[in-house]
């Protein structure tokens, strides 16, 4: 083994893990890395045509992508470069802004801005952010992304034009001129399709894309398909990574700014959820803010070398790790096979069928259709459900950027939807408990949610309780509602009401507000409002607010206990 990199240690740095890399660690990270470049050669050509630019800018991005990442990045066996997930929606963001002829400059500029947008963004510590992107809407947006690429290359696959526009006009488009299938370039697809498979079923560990790229080319070129009508490549320039700042006008840097922060935002969370699926299998942490820092500079990188927006790839991560690489080596080697195949090798793909790479794409997303997920949802969470599918259907419908954009939107919801319902229980105290401090003195008796422990004793006269969460101006006005119903469902009415807000650490001024209404209320029906547990900075935000003054010191207690014996004269 080489080395091994963990969050917060100053080995994060490329010096860092070299000083300590081992010689031994180089027979597995070396097979690692021909494993990797296996994989990267044939899909840096499929996914430079989802991209819209040509093969050798994907020749550019790779190595460049991989170095960067190595150098900046936390994850022993993230393998970075172009993915399906990044090509098409790189596409989708510069489509229609410029001219076809600008496709390379626009594609570029995308990631530039997504990667200056992740840096700064991971500067700014705010990789927590990708939590809020709600796993069932994700689901459904990479399902429907896969369906998308899957019908653009089937017109690869049938000789066959496509058309333009959304999944469903396109599909229409394909099964409308059948008549105009080629017989010879289905053949061809159907064939690599299927060995793809057998290769992928019986035999996981050989570099299938690779072989089925060999084959293609040699019966290519054995057979003169192009005479038959199988579209191939065609001569790609040799590739060596040069800066080269994007050539475009300042308005289309403005045009494309929306789609490269969905760009942005994708990128990372395929690369960051990958990244931390291999640290937890392998005892180790990623640190969400470095991640973002790296990916987006392997975006900046890349666009300044005219490629095009690159993440982590999940398929290539696997397959060298499972190789046996183990550190950051596996990338640096990559990247020197990918720069040796980009100067010297180009003219080779001169006559690989496009029906083959379209194959190789088709399997390549063919892992986002988790129909295994939605049937899970459907049998335990309906509502996760259907916000998968409306996801799908989005992207279906309205393309990958306005698609990516309702995932987010109904991430949103989910999420300010599951805050604004707070369950609001009613405390009783524990038998035969004892509440201590931190020095085992006694602090009197412990309270319990009456719901969960049916032999906790409501106290008569004094209504306990407390917000199962913390309040904020979303769901405030609900426990204000909840905490109503309470007193007036409450035998004997009380006298006393005890608020509880153990699970609330901030005060913002809409609740504070909002409980001084409260207070108001309760008041007027001859009620008095104590308040337990207040936390050093949610007292801090009550202390510069009205409601402190009008509650007065002895309506605030450090325990619900305290807050009881007060409301009960019990010393």
């Amino acid at each position: 083994m080489g080395i091994t990199r963990s969050h917060g240690t100053p080995n994060g740095a490329v010096m860092g893990w070299l000083r300590h890399y081992r010689p031994s660690g180089l027979r597995g990270d070396g097979l690692g890395a021909l494993t990797a470049w296996a994989l990267i050669v044939p899909e840096c050509v499929a996914y430079a045509q989802i991209a819209g630019v040509p093969p050798q800018n994907a020749f550019y991005a790779a190595p460049v992508a991989l170095i960067v990442y190595a150098l900046l990045g936390r994850s022993n066996f993230l393998v970075v470069g172009a993915t399906s997930a990044a090509s098409v929606l790189s596409a989708s963001a510069i489509a229609g802004v410029g001219s076809p002829a600008e496709a390379v400059g626009l594609s570029a500029a995308v990631a530039v801005i997504s990667g200056a947008v992740l840096v700064a963004a991971g500067l700014a510590r705010l990789g927590f952010v990708t939590n809020f992107l709600a796993e069932p809407a994700l689901v459904g947006f990479l399902f429907g992304m896969a369906l998308t690429i899957i019908v653009r290359q089937l017109s690869k696959i049938t000789g066959a034009d496509g058309g333009d526009g959304d999944f469903f006009e396109r599909l229409w488009t394909l099964v409308r001129h059948v008549s105009h299938w080629s017989l010879a370039t289905l053949a061809v697809g159907l064939t690599a399709l299927a060995v793809l498979l057998v290769l992928e079923r019986f035999w996981p560990r050989l570099p299938a894309a690779l072989l089925v790229l060999v084959v293609g080319l040699a019966v290519s070129a054995g057979a003169g398909l192009e005479k038959h009508g199988v579209e191939v490549v065609g001569k790609i320039p040799s590739a060596v990574p040069v800066p080269h700042l994007p050539e475009i006008p300042a308005a289309d840097w403005l045009a494309l700014a929306g789609g490269a922060l969905g760009v942005a935002l994708v990128v990372f969370a395929e690369a960051y959820s990958i990244a931390g699926r291999f640290a937890r299998e392998h005892g180790q942490e990623v640190d969400a803010d470095r991640e973002m820092i790296a990916v987006g500079a392997a975006n900046v990188a890349v666009g300044l070398v005219r490629g095009f927006a690159v993440s982590g790839s999940a398929s290539r991560s696997a397959a060298a790790a499972g190789a046996g690489g183990r550190t950051p080596m596996v990338s640096l080697i990559a990247a020197a096979l990918i720069l040796l195949t980009g100067a010297f090798l180009t003219p080779l793909f001169t006559d690989l069928p496009e029906a083959a790479l379209g194959a190789i794409v088709i399997i390549a997303v063919r892992g986002f259709l988790r129909v295994g997920e939605l049937r899970r949802y459907a049998r335990l969470d309906r509502s996760s459900l259907w916000v998968a599918l409306t996801a799908l259907l989005g992207v279906l419908l309205f393309d990958l950027l306005p698609g990516l954009l309702l995932a987010v939107a109904l991430s949103l919801v989910l999420f300010i939807a599951a805050a604004s319902r707070r369950h609001v229980a009613v405390l009783g105290r524990l038998p035969g408990s004892a509440a201590r401090d931190d020095r085992g003195a006694g602090r009197g008796l412990l309270y319990g949610d009456t719901d969960m422990h049916p032999d906790a004793e409501p106290v008569p006269g004094v209504l306990v309780v407390r917000p199962d969460g913390s309040l904020f101006f979303g769901n405030i006005s609900r426990v204000r509602l909840a905490v109503r119903d309470q007193v007036q469902a409450a035998e004997p009415p009380p006298h006393t009401v005890v608020l509880d807000l153990a699970d609330s650490y901030h005060l913002g001024v809409p609740v504070l507000d909002t409980l001084d209404e409260l207070h108001d209320e309760l008041h007027h029906h001859g009620i008095v409002l104590h308040i337990a547990h207040v936390r050093a900075r949610a007292g801090a935000d009550l202390d510069r607010h009205p409601l402190a003054a009008r509650l007065g010191p002895h309506a605030l207690h450090p325990t619900v206990d305290d807050a009881v014996r007060a409301a009960t004269d019990v010393p």
